[in-house]
């Protein structure tokens, strides 16, 4: 006897997984989902198709296009100008403050500047332009009586000055909603291998 109530529970859940496999889930005319262990044709309806499931990633996730990595190092004048145009299409000043060589600025003065890149961002960028490196600078009179360029170049100083430009102009839109435009001149200075902006002038 205590061997039968064994078997019997052995078989079990055989018994309900098999139960389970032949409940059937229709649809019937009406559009009512209908349980039943007969087959579907039997009572004129359709089997049910379940929903496919969409995943928490894929639903959630944001349709906004991501903005490019931040430039730590802009190599060429193309780079650093690329880096500025991504800075005010995140419209994030902190970015742009990223490309700024701060050596020599005040904390007074950098904040300051931040929140001047935050009043330009406000308006569209019309545009970033190179402005091609011009000395103003008059001739020395080493130069003048005959002394070789390459001596006097290293005992000078040598100049920041990138070789495509010494200084990016920023156009924004002005103000008074006029529709007329207004500039802001950065320096560009090479240090440590990169390109770099200097506080506007």
């Amino acid at each position: 006897m205590r061997l039968l109530a064994i078997l019997l529970l052995l078989l079990l859940p055989f018994g309900m997984a098999r139960a389970q496999s032949d409940i059937h889930r229709c649809v019937g005319a009406s559009g009512g989902v209908i349980f039943t262990d007969r087959a579907c044709s039997d009572l004129n309806a359709s089997p049910a198709v379940p929903a496919p499931t969409v995943s928490a990633s894929a639903s959630d996730a944001p349709t906004s296009i991501a903005q490019p990595p931040p430039v730590l190092c802009a190599s060429d004048m193309t780079q650093l100008k690329q880096a500025v145009v991504d800075a005010f299409a995140d419209r994030n000043p902190n970015r742009l403050a990223g490309l700024m060589l701060w050596e020599g600025s005040g904390r007074e003065a950098v904040v300051a500047n931040i929140r001047e890149f935050t009043r330009m961002m406000a308006h569209p960028l019309v545009g970033v332009r190179a402005s091609e490196y011009t000395s103003t600078a008059p001739p020395s009179s080493s130069t003048s009586t005959g002394t070789d360029p390459s001596v006097l170049s290293m005992s000078a100083t040598p100049s920041p000055s990138p070789p495509q430009g010494d200084s990016l102009s920023v156009e924004t839109e002005s103000d008074d909603g006029s529709g007329a435009t207004q500039e802001t001149h950065f320096g560009v200075v090479r240090h440590d291998g990169c390109l770099w902006l200097e506080p506007p002038y």
